[in-house]
């Protein structure tokens, strides 16, 4: 590949709209996504006008004087990302890639649309008002640790706790789904893992076809769900107070378990819905990354290799307010161990443990021996889920 300014060039499809600081380029082919600056957007509409890359550079160097333009150092990152087809008349090798297919296509926009509208959307917000006026109002119903614990055999309190999380964490998704169906974007689900936990994930790779406004409901609309379902737990557990005792058991963990996932999205130190909601709003993508990079640029202990940050000018104000709510991100998942998490192990080890003084011959042994080793292949699966993880980095 000889690449020189007098190069000419053919680039693959590409659709290119405005985005709040920047533009978007979609690279129609592989329906990869890149953000770019204006200066970029102007080289690509002259190399798709024929003009060599020297020719291109002068232009951009009268029109952007304080701007550092290297035609050559842009092009050979456009080659990178395989977006250029042809140089000079040559056609250029493609990595062979397999474009993964995004479905639910069978879920009309019209079934999303009647989740996600002016007046949902409204409402949503009235429950979330009125779920925090109800703690506020009867501090009873704050979930507490022991909520958790529906029977009094520990064997079957896991169980119970996966199957009822699968299915909260479940609606939380379609509600991502039926978002993305409602812009008529496909999507997938897809198995994830945060911290010890094993997540289920909405493909929303496609979102960045939309303006960043439209984009902003799809982040909510898990939230949006939560919200439906912890008032309607909580709104049971009003009506229902002298109800059945299995029944409230199970809206207590239903409430525990919601209330835990929405306080665990403030966790925006990890890339969570509000994370991605706040990179959104900001318009400064990689936040995670450079405000990572800055924190151990001011505190050096935490790790020695600081790389240099690569922050867009205007951004360094949103990357310190982010820096904060990193913090507080990291103090909320320590209150959520300290006051839940924590607290759940301590009090279950103090039920089973007596048991193992027991008999073989006794329920309680064999309750003790089992929620053990329901205990121990959890801890097993998250090593192995953090060893796939990291061995591979």
């Amino acid at each position: 590949m000889n690449l020189t300014h007098n190069s000419r060039l053919l680039l693959v499809p590409l659709d290119i709209h405005k985005d709040k600081k920047h533009y978007i380029v979609e690279d129609k082919t592989s329906s990869e996504f890149y953000e770019m600056p204006e200066v970029c957007i102007d080289a690509i509409e002259l190399i798709n006008n024929g003009e060599t890359l020297g020719e291109i550079e002068l232009l951009l160097k009268e029109k952007y004087p304080n701007e550092e333009v290297n035609l050559i150092d842009f092009v050979e990152q456009l080659i990178k990302m395989e977006l250029v087809s042809e140089l000079d008349g040559v056609k250029l090798e493609k990595r062979d890639t397999k474009k993964e297919s995004l479905g639910f296509l069978w879920l009309s926009p019209q079934i999303g649309k009647f989740f996600f509208n002016k007046f949902s959307l409204f409402l949503y917000a009235v429950l979330f008002i009125g779920n925090a006026f109800l703690f506020i109002a009867k501090p009873s119903l704050f979930p507490h640790y022991k909520d958790l614990f529906i029977f009094d055999l520990m064997v079957l309190n896991i169980p119970a706790w996966m199957v009822l999380t699968f299915i909260l964490v479940l609606i939380h998704e379609f509600g991502h789904i039926l978002a993305m169906r409602a812009q008529n974007l496909p999507t997938k689900l897809e198995v994830g893992h945060r911290l010890f936990l094993v997540v289920l994930e909405t493909d929303m790779s496609s979102i960045w076809k939309l303006s960043s406004k439209d984009r902003n409901v799809l982040f909510l609309a898990g939230l949006c769900f939560d919200t439906v379902i912890l008032s309607l737990a909580l709104i049971s557990q009003l009506i229902f107070a002298n109800g059945s005792g299995i029944f409230l058991s199970i809206i207590h963990v239903v409430v525990l378990d919601t209330f835990i996932r929405m306080v665990y999205q403030c966790c925006v130190y990890m890339k969570t819905d509000l994370y991605y909601l706040f990179e959104n709003v900001s318009g400064c993508y990689n936040l995670m990354e450079n405000a990572q990079q800055a924190i151990r640029k001011k505190l050096p202990f935490l790790n020695s290799k600081v790389t240099e940050e690569v922050v867009f000018a205007g951004e360094k104000t949103t990357v310190f307010v982010y820096s904060i709510f990193y913090f507080i991100g990291v103090a909320l998942t320590v209150s959520l161990f300290a006051i839940y998490y924590i607290p759940q192990l301590l009090f279950a080890l103090k039920k089973v443990l007596p048991g193992f003084l027991l008999g073989l011959d006794s329920l309680p042994f064999w309750d003790a021996m089992l929620f053990s080793l329901q205990i121990l292949i959890g801890m097993l699966l998250l090593l192995y889920s953090w060893r796939k993880k990291y061995v591979r980095r």
